[in-house]
C-alpha cells in the first residue's frame, strides 16, 4: 500500500572410469562448466520468474485496489448525495449525526465525519467513529482540495469534486475520502480501510514468491539434467584424452548420435587412428635404426679386435721402423684406439635407447671409487679432491666409473687443471617416512658430486646443448680426440640411477657440473640386484661433451 494522492555417450576400450573424487571435485569447483551453466540457468530462470511475478504482482495489486476505491467511492458519493438532499441548509448537529449514520449504514462498512455550519453561525462536526475519524485525521492537502471551489466552465461543470488519498494509520492502510455538497450543503468525509486488500495482496505475494522458489529448483534441475546430458561425453573425451596422453593409442570412443559431440567423438578417434599409425611407423623406423647401429658396431668389433692387435705390434716395433713410415704408424694407432672407443660407445648408446641397460648393484665407498677413477687414468697430480671417508652407497661401481670419468675428463681437456672434485651427501627436505632398504644406514638422502674446473667456462649458447649426442661448440673443428658421446652417456648412466647431471657457469669463472644421484638405487631394480651386461662399455675419457 502506498500513501501517495493518487493511485498508479561414450566408452573408452581398457580405460578406467574417473575417480570419485575426480568427479566430486568436477562437481563442486567453481570454474567447472557443470556449476557455471546450472548458475546461468538459474540466474535466467529467477530473473523471469521476478519479473514475471513482478509484473503479475503489480497488476493485481492495482485491479485489487481501484476495484475495492472505485466501489467504496462510488457508495460514498451516492450515499453522500440520497442521505444530504432532505438536509435543510443550515442543519443542526443531531440532524448531521443522523445522516452520518446513514451514511456509514451501507455494505462498505466505513467511517463517516460530516462537517456543517448550523443556524447560529456555529460549525459542526458528526462522526461515526470518533476515535478514527476526525477532522484532525484528515490530510490537510485533502481537506484543501475538498474546500476549494473549481472554476465553471465547459471543461469543468462542478465546483466541487470529490477526492481521495491512501494513509497508513498505524501499520493498518486506508483509503480517505471527502466531497462538498454543491448547493451549500455540508462536507462530508470518509475513511475505508484496506486491511483486507493488504492481505489479500501479501497472499498473493508468498504465492508468487513460492512460485518463484520452485522455478528456480525446476531451473536447476532442468540445468543439471542439461549439463549431464552436455557434459558426460565431455568428461569421457577428457578421459580419453588423459589415457591418450599416457600413451594409451588404442583408446577410441564409443560415438552415438550424429550432434556435434557426436562429431567430436568421430573426430578424437580418428585422430587417435592416425597418431597410433604413425607413431607405429616411427617406432618401426626408430627400433630399424637401433638394430642396424647395433648389428654395425657388433659387426665393426671383428675385424677392429684384429686391426687393434695389429696397430699394438706395430707400436711395440715403431721405433725399428723407418722414420719416414713411424708418423704413419702413430697415426693409425691412435685412430683404431679412436674408433675402438666410438664402436664401444656407440653400443652403449643402443643399449640405452633399446632399454636393456641394467644396474649391477654394489655398496660403493664413493671416495674410494672416485680415487680409483682418477688413479686409474694417472689425474692425481691434475685433480683436488674433497672427499670425507665413509660416504657408501649402493650404486653401480662400473657406471659410476664412466660417469666419473667422463665429467672430470670432459673438465681437464677443456677446462684446464687443476680441477677441483668434491663429494658430499644431502638429506632429502621433507622425508615421508622410514623406508626400509639394504644397505645399512645409506638408503636415506642424495649423494651429491661436484666437478669445477678453472676454465673460461662454457658458452651461453653451447650450455643448453653440453649433454646432446655429437654435439661440437665449435663447427671448424669437427673432428677431435672425444666422440662426442662421453657427456651423453653420462647423463644416461646418471638416469638409470634415478639421478641427473646438471652443467652451469661459476661467478669466478669455469664450470661446474654436478652429478645428483639417490644413495640406494635399489628401488630402480625392484630392490635385488639387476643384471650386468657381460660385454660392458668404455668410458669416453676426451670426449668434447658439447663444448
Amino acid at each position: 500500500m502506498d500513501g501517495g494522492d493518487e493511485i498508479p555417450a561414450a566408452s573408452v576400450p581398457g580405460g578406467r572410469p574417473p575417480g570419485l573424487l575426480r568427479r566430486a571435485s568436477g562437481l563442486l569447483r567453481w570454474t567447472s562448466l557443470r556449476l557455471r551453466l546450472v548458475f546461468v540457468f538459474a540466474l535466467v530462470a529467477l530473473t523471469a520468474a521476478v519479473s514475471a511475478s513482478g509484473i503479475a504482482y503489480w497488476l493485481n495489486r492495482n485491479t485489487v485496489l481501484d476495484r475495492t476505491q472505485n466501489a467504496v467511492l462510488k457508495d460514498f458519493r451516492k450515499a453522500l448525495e440520497d442521505s444530504t438532499r432532505s438536509l435543510p441548509p443550515h442543519p443542526r448537529c443531531a440532524e448531521l449525526q443522523d445522516a452520518a449514520r446513514q451514511i456509514a449504514g451501507g455494505p462498505q462498512n466505513y467511517a463517516v465525519l460530516l462537517i456543517g455550519t448550523g443556524r447560529d453561525g456555529k460549525a459542526c462536526a458528526a462522526t461515526t467513529d470518533k476515535d478514527l475519524l476526525t477532522l484532525k485525521s484528515v490530510p490537510m492537502a485533502l481537506q484543501k482540495a475538498v474546500n476549494e471551489a473549481r472554476r465553471v466552465d465547459e471543461s469543468n461543470r462542478y465546483s466541487h469534486h470529490l477526492y481521495w488519498q491512501r494513509k497508513e494509520v498505524g501499520d493498518a492502510p486506508y483509503l480517505v475520502a471527502g466531497a462538498k455538497v454543491i448547493g451549500g450543503g455540508p462536507t462530508g468525509y470518509m475513511m475505508k480501510s484496506l486491511a483486507t486488500e493488504r492481505q489479500d495482496l501479501n497472499s498473493l505475494a508468498w504465492s508468487l514468491g513460492i512460485a518463484t522458489a520452485l522455478a528456480l529448483v525446476g531451473s536447476a534441475l532442468l540445468a543439471q539434467a542439461a549439463a549431464t546430458t552436455v557434459l558426460r561425453p565431455v568428461q569421457r573425451l577428457g578421459e580419453a584424452a588423459r589415457q591418450l596422453g599416457e600413451g594409451r593409442l588404442d583408446t577410441r570412443l564409443r560415438v552415438t548420435g550424429t550432434d556435434e559431440l557426436a562429431d567430436l567423438s568421430r573426430t578424437f578417434n580418428r585422430t587417435a587412428e592416425r597418431l597410433e599409425q604413425r607413431v607405429e611407423e616411427l617406432s618401426a623406423r626408430e627400433a630399424a635404426s637401433r638394430r642396424f647401429v647395433a648389428d654395425m658396431s657388433h659387426e665393426l668389433r671383428t675385424p677392429l679386435t684384429a686391426i687393434t692387435a695389429v696397430s699394438e705390434v706395430l707400436e711395440e716395433e715403431q721405433d725399428s721402423l723407418d722414420p719416414m713410415i713411424a708418423p704413419a704408424v702413430q697415426l693409425v694407432v691412435s685412430e683404431t684406439r679412436r674408433l675402438n672407443d666410438l664402436v664401444e660407445n656407440l653400443m652403449e648408446v643402443t643399449r640405452f635407447d633399446a632399454g636393456t641397460a641394467r644396474l649391477v648393484l654394489d655398496d660403493v665407498d664413493v671416495a674410494d671409487q672416485v680415487t680409483a677413477c682418477i688413479d686409474a687414468r694417472a689425474w692425481l697430480d691434475a685433480v683436488d679432491l674433497d672427499a670425507d671417508r665413509g660416504i657408501v652407497a649402493r650404486l653401480d661401481p662400473r657406471r659410476l666409473d664412466v660417469i666419473l670419468a667422463n665429467l672430470i675428463g670432459n673438465a681437464l681437456k677443456h677446462g684446464g687443471s687443476p680441477v677441483q672434485v668434491s663429494v658430499h651427501t644431502e638429506e632429502p627436505e621433507a622425508p615421508e617416512g622410514p623406508e626400509e632398504a639394504e644397505g645399512g644406514d645409506h638408503q636415506g638422502g642424495e649423494l651429491v658430486i661436484r666437478v669445477r674446473d678453472n676454465g673460461p667456462g662454457i658458452p651461453e649458447e653451447v650450455l643448453p646443448h653440453v649433454f646432446d649426442r655429437f654435439y661440437k661448440a665449435s663447427a671448424s673443428r669437427p673432428r677431435s680426440e672425444g666422440s662426442g658421446l662421453g657427456l651423453s652417456i653420462a647423463m644416461e648412466n646418471a638416469h638409470i640411477h634415478g639421478g641427473g647431471i646438471t652443467a652451469a657457469n661459476l661467478p669466478e669463472g669455469g664450470a661446474e657440473f654436478t652429478l645428483r644421484l639417490p644413495r640406494d638405487a635399489s628401488r630402480l631394480t625392484g630392490g635385488g640386484q639387476g643384471e650386468g651386461r657381460k660385454d660392458g662399455g668404455a668410458a669416453d675419457q676426451g670426449t668434447e661433451g658439447g663444448r
